[in-house]
């Protein structure tokens, strides 16, 4: 099983929460990778799994980075936030956590980490997998989104999408099929379907979908003085600079998810 993985802003503590990922494991062929968002994790205590400072360091590290940016840290970002020497050095650690039984790691997968239990309320809680057969919220498909250049937004719905209604503390309104390789370096690739929650507002540093007169694109959103800034994530295509007031930009909603679908 794979997961699909996004990263935090840089610094990543700027891009700092409360919250985590969660990646779900599906059978249906059409769907390679998926994420999930869940409810707070608060640090490990000694009454639970011990661990090292450093490893509580790195633990509350990804935990805080998934929250505010929606996706883990790569092993690099955690090394440079942390001083380690080097990206190994922090793999070192992800590896002693997960022997502890307190996050997992996908193989191949850069920002493959996923927190699997939490400390509330005195007590630990393993969260598990959904059976398949209560898969029954229905996301439409709602055209191709433009991850580079903006391009006309298709409105009509292509298809449904058939998901399990716990796969997300946030639940999508629709999903939309995003097209360029303009957020690749968030791990937004073309062809990925991103769940999107409709928002007329986003808070500092998250990915949105925003229109720009009757294009649509995705980017991560920045506030600049005046106006909004959409950052791609990808040194090869230029920044949009907007003025929040205008008629022509609205925000369409806030990523709250994402399948990679390489068959779509």
């Amino acid at each position: 099983m794979s997961v699909a993985v996004r990263q935090a802003d840089s610094p990543i503590r700027e891009a700092f929460g409360l919250n985590f990922m969660h990646y779900m494991k599906f059978s249906l062929p059409f769907l390679k990778h998926c994420t999930k968002i869940q409810p707070p994790v608060l640090p490990y205590s000694d009454a639970m799994i011990k661990l090292t400072a450093r490893q509580q360091q790195v633990y509350e590290l990804v935990q805080q980075a998934i929250e505010r940016t929606g996706f883990p840290p790569t092993r690099a970002e955690i090394a440079a936030e942390l001083g380690f020497s080097s990206a190994n050095a922090a793999e070192e650690h992800l590896r002693a956590l997960a022997r502890k039984g307190v996050i997992e790691l996908a193989a191949g997968q850069s920002r493959g980490i996923r927190l699997k239990r939490l400390d509330e309320a005195g007590g630990s809680h393993q969260f598990t997998l959904p059976h398949m057969g209560l898969m029954q919220l229905s996301l439409p498909l709602v055209g191709r989104v433009a991850a580079g250049s903006p391009i006309l937004a298709q409105e009509h719905i292509e298809r449904n999408f058939q998901c399990d209604p716990n796969m997300f503390a946030r639940q999508p309104d629709y999903l939309l099929k995003v097209r360029g390789m303009s957020m690749r370096d968030a791990g937004i690739l073309d062809g990925d379907l991103l769940a999107v929650q409709k928002a007329a507002d986003a808070r500092e540093g998250q990915i949105v979908v925003a229109r720009i007169g009757d294009d649509v694109t995705v980017k991560r959103f920045h506030r600049v003085k005046g106006g909004v800034e959409l950052i791609a994530e990808n040194p090869d295509f230029e920044n949009i600079n907007v003025d929040e007031g205008s008629g022509d930009f609205a925000l369409e909603g806030i990523a709250v998810g994402l399948i990679r679908n390489n068959d779509l």
